[in-house]
């Protein structure tokens, strides 16, 4: 295997790397030695994200650990972080459900310190990532909101989740990376890519304060329908969109 930048970024541009240049210094950066390095380009031209290649992701510019068989946190959910560090201040309670590597409570961590925070997932995998990246917070292993703690009823300022929004029949016509590398379970939203969505907005206001906040990452194109099954679930919703991160939240608000 290739052991020099030049070298690593051949095999990397032959492997379809469009950023080869950019990668082959990470990845050097990142080699503990010449074999780690020629170990770590094996698994890149593999197809591995390179993401799980180096164990990490930046976020907010923060570096968030990512293990294999994990979620990649995407720069579009910075959305969500922006969005809640409005409606947020010290002391307030803030719960990321599907929270994956607990990026956006990490993040929030950094931008509004002294919040109380709490991340919930299903995946053991994703919960090990999260108690690594969220040191300042609970993470809690369990489906969506049952591990919460059942004094935060009533409490919390902001719900924030990126929960699976992939119509299953689309998940086949994502980016390998994506499709053969991260788990289904962070993928899959159903028939129509709500299915989680909708228990996710079924179950926050009996943990919202009153004024309270659910923030949910959604497309464009299902924006109409997230907003509709908050209003379903008494939250009054507004759609908010960011074209510099080409994302889309919902926020419901609990009145």
């Amino acid at each position: 295997m290739p052991t020099s930048i030049p070298a690593v970024i051949d095999a990397l541009r032959a492997a379809g790397c469009v950023f080869a240049e950019d990668e082959a210094r990470l990845l050097v950066d990142a080699a503990s030695s010449t074999a780690d390095l020629a170990s770590l380009v094996q698994r890149r031209v593999g197809g591995e994200p390179l993401e799980h290649v180096l164990g990490w992701v930046e976020f907010c510019g923060r570096r968030i650990a990512v293990g294999r068989d994990v979620f990649v946190p995407r720069r579009r959910t910075e959305l969500l972080v922006r969005l809640a560090a409005e409606l947020v201040g010290p002391g307030a309670v803030v719960v990321e459900l599907c929270c994956g590597t607990a990026a956006v409570a990490t993040a929030l961590a950094a931008a509004v310190p002294g919040l109380a925070l709490h991340a919930v997932d299903v995946d053991p995998a994703a919960v090990a990532c999260a108690r690594r990246n969220l040191v300042a917070g609970q993470v809690h292993e369990g489906d969506l909101d049952a591990p919460l703690p059942a004094d935060l009823r009533g409490r919390v300022a902001v719900v924030v989740a990126n929960a699976p929004y992939v119509p299953t029949d689309e998940i086949a016509l994502m980016p390998p990376e994506a499709r053969d590398h991260e788990p289904r379970v962070a993928l899959d939203g159903g028939a129509d890519g709500l299915d989680v969505q909708r228990r996710v907005i079924a179950a926050a206001p009996r943990w919202l304060a009153p004024g309270g906040s659910l923030l949910i990452e959604t497309s464009e194109r299902q924006a109409p329908l997230t907003a509709a099954a908050m209003a379903a679930a008494g939250l009054v919703a507004r759609a908010e969109r960011s074209d510099e991160l080409d994302a889309t939240a919902v926020v419901g608000t609990l009145v």
